[in-house]
């Protein structure tokens, strides 16, 4: 039997959909009070090498494009891990998780992880909105219990493992090279002024540090800004949108085109 604990979550999350999915695996396993290792903010990702021995790291990401967050592989690249095993997951929009779930799981093994089960789990995507939904309020409540029954079958395998030694190297789907990376568009949400109450809020949640409260009013760095939409989603007057019509457009059409429910995918 290997060791589950402690357990303990790793994710970047900007919107909060990837640390909901890892809680949920993390009951499944019956650990209701994980560890948390938030690698959303910039502070957190800023550190030293840090070194995690043992116990169990369910490792998180969100999908762009159908890569993993380059901000998410420079956080879990500050990691050394010895014997220890990993659940690696990424959560992608409903429209294709593509080469993200392998990269994940070689960005693992590179730290020194052992990956004994993967999942890709489906989240609201990031430009989705009430008026143009793509996967519009999931994970829901039947993905949560996906994500508990999938922390039941991970444990039932730990339980049956001797040893991390004996694990045989998972079979995800992906490419590699990995495909390209979208390329940088430039763009960001703006702030409405007229509804926009200085609240700093979107500053607060950007997991980029692309926005400034200046002279009273709020600017993005649009060159820092990754799309994820953290502060359209968190602001509490509804102030910030995304108006580049390019994306606009892009939104409806996935609206179209990604309308059919996809289901979690598991790799055990």
């Amino acid at each position: 039997m290997i060791l589950n604990r402690p357990v303990r979550l790793l994710y970047f999350s900007p919107t909060g959909t990837t640390r909901k999915i890892l809680e949920k695996i993390a009951e499944g396993i019956g650990e209701d009070q994980p560890e948390h290792i938030d690698l959303t903010s910039p502070e957190a990702r800023m550190g030293q090498h840090s070194r995690i021995k043992r116990g169990l790291t369910i490792i998180g990401v969100p999908v762009y494009t159908g890569r993993v967050a380059l901000e998410a592989i420079r956080g879990i690249g500050q990691f050394k891990a010895t014997d220890a095993p990993a659940i690696v997951v990424v959560v992608y929009g409903n429209r294709e998780y593509e080469d993200a779930l392998l990269e994940l799981q070689n960005i693992t093994v590179e730290a020194g992880f052992t990956p004994i089960a993967g999942a890709a789990f489906i989240g609201e995507h990031s430009l989705s909105t009430k008026d143009v939904p793509v996967a519009h309020g999931r994970p829901d409540s039947e993905d949560l219990d996906c994500a508990a029954a999938f922390g039941v079958l991970v444990n039932e395998k730990l339980t049956k493992t001797d040893s991390l030694s004996s694990v045989s190297p998972l079979k995800i789907p992906g490419n590699f090279p990995y495909r390209e990376r979208g390329p940088a568009r430039h763009v960001s949400p703006d702030s409405d002024d007229s509804t926009c109450t200085r609240c700093e809020k979107c500053r607060e949640v950007c997991p980029t540090a692309a926005i400034t409260l200046v002279e009273g009013y709020i600017q993005t760095e649009k060159n820092k800004c990754i799309l994820c939409c953290a502060c359209v989603k968190s602001c509490p007057y509804g102030a910030r949108h995304l108006n580049d019509p390019q994306l606009r457009q892009f939104i409806q059409q996935l609206s179209i085109t990604c309308s059919m429910r996809k289901d979690p995918e598991f790799y055990l």
